[in-house]
């Protein structure tokens, strides 16, 4: 019976080795609770649930994935509390004795002759006070002392399969996961300290360089405002010619 495009798939208990895809359904049903402690899924924990297609319900498995899907044995009845022992030996087969110098590091350190006769008590345990006894703790202290809880999106951590571990990178994934290289023309800027030439100590400025030195003389800025052609390109300016070292000097850096 199908309702709202989901398809009823009835519930099996039992293996029935007639059809391969009542074990499927089987294996599909959620795992009891055996007792109270087992942990309690909440939001987040479970995949997203879709509608299975037809193909996988009709499908037919084959014999190994049938040998596979069979529970595994319960040897919880052989269990013991002694220690299996490994290939057969007995406990005390290869047992030895320590040695001194094992024996002299196991012991506890000693406290300073200085600190036992400083310290305060005799013992680290003492009486607790009769007030701290009869003391009722208030609403926030008790809610402080809550353990936090986990978010409502927290999703843990999936183990990762076998197969993912055993895969080989392909060369063009190991040349993906290679970080960027600079260019070859990169130039890294440039410290801005560097030793001065002894040319440029002893070199002597033109008077058109100190005059280009100078900084530009400008009315009050009071002035200047009520003065329209203040900032007005002159036409001789407007007129010049730039030069190919200008244009050259122009030019942004190529990085």
């Amino acid at each position: 019976m199908a309702a709202a495009g989901k398809v009823y798939v009835p519930s099996y208990t039992s293996y029935t080795p007639v059809s391969p895809r009542s074990r499927i359904h089987v294996l599909a049903e959620p795992k009891p609770v055996f007792c109270e402690s087992s942990p309690r899924l909440v939001w987040g924990d479970q995949e997203t649930i879709w509608t299975l297609s037809w193909g996988a319900l009709t499908a037919q498995p084959s014999a190994r994935i049938l040998s596979l899907s069979k529970p595994k044995k319960d040897f919880s009845k052989y269990e013991c509390r002694c220690r299996p022992v490994i290939g057969g030996r007995a406990l005390l087969a290869k047992f030895g004795y320590p040695s001194e110098r094992l024996l002299r590091l196991a012991e506890p350190k000693k406290y300073l002759p200085a600190y036992l006769e400083k310290r305060a008590r005799e013992s680290p345990e003492w009486p607790v006070s009769l007030a701290a006894r009869n003391y009722n703790a208030s609403q926030r202290i008790l809610e402080l002392a809550q353990p936090k809880g986990l978010h409502p999106d927290f999703m843990p951590a999936r183990e990762v399969s076998r197969s993912p571990q055993k895969a080989i990178a392909s060369p063009r994934t190991i040349e993906l996961s290679k970080p960027k290289q600079l260019h070859a023309n990169y130039t890294p800027p440039r410290d801005p300290e560097w030793p001065v030439t002894e040319a440029a100590k002893r070199a002597v400025a033109t008077p058109r360089v100190l005059e280009l030195a100078q900084p530009s003389t400008r009315p009050r800025m009071g002035l200047a405002t009520l003065n329209p052609d203040a900032f007005r390109v002159k036409g001789t300016a407007m007129k010049a010619a730039c030069s190919p070292r200008l244009q050259e000097l122009a030019r942004p850096i190529q990085r």
